[in-house]
């Protein structure tokens, strides 16, 4: 079972939309590097991690020199360059692996869609990863990732990301992620984003209740609209984001490529399995998110029937006590009632049995 998580409310980044469509003009001649995304931060960080059954070694750096180096230990190197913004670091560790100029293009271009791409001596997987941070913001960040033979190389745009987790595995030896090749690295760091799909799924199912049981219960708070316009968002970006990645993962899965394992090729069906519920669940609260808004405009149109009916009634009920005022205050002389001695006492009476026989009436209509 996937873990309970604490219910918040993410805010999601406001991000320029003109500022994104300048840099992807700029971005004219194919092979160019310009970094489309808005996450700027003053040094690249590269992170080193190599391992092998026996041994383990971790390092980090402001420069992609240390990575370029051969590794020392006889087994797997994953480097995780975190900094797409420093254009000549990415450049100089691209060139260092012989990666394709349009492979570099796309590691910096955030607007990238998920997507493989083959080539002889390794693989280029680009996705999304998705999570809250510890502020609860709700982050989409651009990931690509590198498969050679003995290495793994990933691109993030900045500090922070949900590998901690398998970082431990590695530096504990838990699991098989030790003894494993390079091509199961891979694997295990797409579960990770995975895994994390399914904590925004489930944040999402349980604000889309939380709305509903306010709806239902008639108590939506003010600005209801904004947080279910936020919700439809959510939902958007990150359908853009699994749809995309679960061609990606079926792709992977059906290579006939030395780099990946048939071993590995078992839990890459796992986790094009779990993907599929996770798109299947972002769909399912797409529409239950739809019907929010509805739900909302009913709600308000029911009050304002109530009110409406109250308003009705109310009206109903003194039409004809106004009738008989006005008959009675009228400035002839020629009306009989009002020389009666007790005309005033009489038309009082009048007045309250027509009151409560329009109550009765409209109760037994049950319009009260």
């Amino acid at each position: 079972m996937r873990r309970k998580i604490k219910l918040k409310k993410p805010r999601m980044p406001k991000i320029p939309l003109i500022s994104r469509v300048e840099k992807r003009l700029k971005n004219d001649i194919p092979g160019t590097l310009t970094y489309t995304g808005t996450k700027e931060q003053k040094d690249i960080h590269v992170e080193i991690i190599e391992y092998s059954p026996t041994s383990h070694k971790s390092s980090k750096s402001n420069s992609v020199d240390e990575a370029m180096q051969k590794p020392r230990i006889n087994g797997v190197t994953w480097i995780n360059a975190n900094g797409l913004s420093h254009i000549d670091q990415i450049e100089k560790l691209g060139k260092n692996f012989r990666l394709h100029p349009l492979i570099l293009e796309d590691i910096v271009d955030t607007n990238q869609r998920p997507k493989i791409d083959e080539y002889p001596d390794y693989l280029f997987v680009v996705f999304k990863m998705l999570y809250f941070d510890k502020e609860g913001n709700f982050v989409n960040e651009h990931i690509s990732l590198v498969l050679g033979k003995d290495y793994v190389i990933t691109f993030q745009e900045a500090d922070g990301d949900v590998f901690d987790s398998l970082r431990q595995r590695i530096e504990s030896s838990k699991g098989r992620i030790r003894k494993a090749g390079a091509d199961y690295l891979m694997f295990a760091i797409m579960d990770a984003v995975v895994d994390h799909y399914f904590i925004l799924t489930e944040s999402m199912g349980e604000r889309v209740e939380t709305l509903e049981d306010q709806l239902f219960l008639n108590k939506a708070e003010n600005g209801i609209t904004q947080e279910i316009q936020e919700l439809k968002k959510e939902a958007l970006g990150i359908r853009k984001a699994v749809y995309p990645f679960r061609e990606v993962v079926s792709q992977i899965e059906k290579l006939d490529n030395e780099l990946i394992d048939k071993r590995t090729t078992k839990y890459l069906r796992d986790l094009y399995d779990q993907i599929v519920q996770v798109s299947e669940s972002i769909e399912i609260y797409r529409e239950m998110t739809r019907g929010l808004m509805d739900m909302y405009m009913t709600t308000i149109s029911n009050r304002m029937n109530e009110v409406m009916k109250v308003l009705t009634i109310v009206s109903s009920i003194f039409i004809p006590l106004t009738f008989i005022a006005g008959i009675y205050g009228m400035n002839f002389d020629n009306i009989p009632e009002l020389h009666y001695e007790n005309g005033y006492y009489y038309l009082w009476g009048v007045m309250i049995v027509v009151f409560l026989g329009l109550l009765y009436y409209f109760k037994s209509k049950k319009w009260l």
